[in-house]
């Protein structure tokens, strides 16, 4: 899939909506030198709202929506992934429920 003009406009809607959660904030947090992945949990409004906007990406993506190319040019995912992907398994494995983040994370991985 090439990346279009259609692409392009959703993605600026994308930015808008990232900016309007605080997404800037929760990865400026994310990435701070005393953020903890391994011990992190989605009890923590910067690691929801990081999970539920790669979701929402990797979803668009997984149905041919949105180019990936154009996502992972622009945001880099799989280090999204590297800082919230610990507490996304765990939610998994404490729900029993294998497709929780599991397109932000197949975004992440090229999978």
């Amino acid at each position: 899939m090439t990346a279009t003009h259609e692409d392009a406009a959703l993605v600026v809607q994308l930015v808008r909506w990232g900016n309007e959660m605080g997404l800037d904030e929760a990865a400026h947090e994310l990435f701070f030198e005393g953020f903890d992945p391994l011990t992190a949990s989605i009890a923590s409004a910067p690691v929801r709202k990081m999970l539920g906007f790669g979701e929402t990406v990797g979803t668009l993506v997984k149905h041919g929506v949105l180019d990936r190319g154009l996502v992972v040019d622009l945001w880099w995912v799989d280090g999204m992934w590297s800082r919230v992907g610990p507490a996304a398994l765990a939610e998994r494995a404490r729900h029993g429920e294998p497709r929780l983040y599991e397109n932000f994370e197949a975004l992440a991985t090229g999978h």
